[in-house]
């Protein structure tokens, strides 16, 4: 018999609430923007502002305008979806530490401008499930991160200075983010398949399936599974005596 030692991972419905309440936050916010006739800009990250610094808890919940806002919520669910179904043993870590850091050096290296969106949030997401994939060399997560090149790969672009109003060093903070984050945190990940024959331990002549073939290769259709290990039951019936 042909066994083989296999972990896989396991799909729970819990894993959508954080991209859903993610989803959720970001609409929230700007619907009531647009509700109450507010503008919540300057809770943006604005540069080397003292002030500007509660921006990098605020900022990925706000957006300009709504092509900006949806532009953001696709790229968002699906990487934080893929975050906390690939890497849930880290996918907290991954995003509060990839918030704050990204944030942080988007309020050092930015231009004096108030910086907002979830842009720097979904980069950091993108490189962190690239680069990881990469680095553990594991072919499910190595085609995850090819996956993640062929939707998103455009978004490379946008961490240069291509484009007039958007946040390039939002997005080049959180690239970089991602990427550290990808090489200095630990998670697990299954072990690729292993056969029964590829163990340390394995023993030909145990193989159940083997031994239906000869020395010569040829099937045997009816195997002798007969040993000295055969257990025999012998019933003893006794008639029962007629009584006066």
């Amino acid at each position: 018999m042909f066994m083989a030692e296999h972990h896989h991972y396991k799909f729970t419905p819990g894993l959508l609430i954080v991209p859903l309440f993610a989803v959720l936050a970001i609409w929230t916010v700007y619907f009531i923007e647009i509700r109450f006739g507010l503008n919540f800009n300057d809770f943006g990250v604005l540069p080397r502002k003292l002030t500007g610094l509660k921006g990098i808890f605020s900022s990925p919940f706000i957006h300009g305008s709504l092509d900006h806002l949806y532009n953001n919520t696709i790229p968002l669910a699906i990487l934080m979806a893929a975050l906390f179904y690939f890497y849930r043993n880290i996918a907290w870590k991954v995003l509060l530490i990839g918030i704050l850091l990204s944030g942080f050096l988007t309020w050092t290296i930015g231009r004096p401008s108030y910086h907002i969106g979830a842009s720097g949030v979904i980069y950091v997401l993108a490189s962190f499930i690239f680069f990881k994939g990469v680095f553990t060399k594991y072919y499910r997560l190595i085609a995850l991160s090819l996956t993640i090149v062929f939707i998103y790969g455009s978004m490379l672009w946008y961490i240069f200075p291509v484009k007039d109003g958007i946040s390039w060093e939002g997005h080049l903070s959180g690239f970089l983010t991602g990427l550290l984050l990808a090489k200095i945190l630990k998670a697990k990940h299954p072990e690729p398949t292993k056969y029964a024959w590829e163990r340390e331990d394995y023993n030909i002549e145990d193989d159940e399936f083997l031994r239906h073939f000869d020395e010569n290769g040829n099937f045997i259709e009816n195997l002798d599974t007969s040993s000295e290990d055969e257990i025999t039951i012998v019933y003893n019936i006794k008639k029962n005596e007629k009584r006066d």
